[in-house]
């Protein structure tokens, strides 16, 4: 190749390149096809497992408190990590005092939203601490007190119904029961067991509201 000046017409040698191989030069289109390949590999690749990962996001999106089926377990640590929403004392059939106290957490997060929202949103956690007590005469009057765990209900909110093979998932709820020596292991068969129970309070998402005063705002 040569380059002509304007001044003198003299042809000059360009200097040499290091490398003025075309792409379609012998050698070069293998190595341009080997690396355009790899790097369509890896594209499809990521591209596959970003899409895994979502799928098994929608289909299992509570991971932290069921396993893929939708099997509730009791949350590690809950009186740490949760908020106490409040507690509840279930009066004696006869006489003074109650027969059972109920302590109520929720998960972290859980209550700013609902002061946002004015309801639980999804992936909300309560758990119920349920006691047998006992009731005696103190300087303040009677008072009963929690004494032995009976065991715990578990609750998460599911607007969803992500999980439509569980019978423990239904009117927007998973539920279910622990005995207090099976934290994992629920005996709850369906969720219709606890619907009764809850029914009364459907106007405020299945949930007795007025007994958590961390709830309003």
């Amino acid at each position: 190749m040569t380059i002509k000046t304007r001044s003198d017409n003299t042809d000059l040698q360009t200097s040499p390149q290091l490398d003025h191989a075309p792409l379609d030069a012998p050698g070069r289109s293998g190595w341009y096809g080997r690396n355009t390949f790899l790097v369509a590999a890896f594209f499809l690749a990521s591209l596959l497992t970003a899409s895994i990962a979502i799928a098994a996001a929608a289909s299992h999106p509570y991971p932290s408190i069921s396993d893929a089926h939708g099997n509730l377990h009791v949350p590690a640590d809950y009186r740490r990590d949760y908020q106490f929403l409040g507690t509840w004392a279930v009066a004696a059939d006869k006489g003074p005092g109650a027969k059972q106290m109920h302590a109520v957490y929720a998960s972290p997060g859980a209550v700013a939203a609902y002061r946002k929202l004015g309801h639980f949103a999804d992936g909300t956690v309560l758990v119920k601490e349920v006691f047998d007590t006992d009731t005696a005469g103190m300087t303040t009057g009677t008072v009963s007190h929690a004494t032995t765990l009976k065991g715990w209900f578990v609750m998460v909110k599911d607007s969803r119904h992500s999980y439509p093979q569980s019978k423990l998932w239904g009117d927007s709820w998973g539920w279910s029961w622990f005995d207090a020596d099976q934290p994992k292991a629920t005996t709850t068969k369906d969720y219709h067991e606890c619907l009764g129970c809850h029914t009364p309070a459907r106007s405020t998402d299945l949930i007795y509201v007025q007994g958590y005063p961390a709830l309003q705002k």
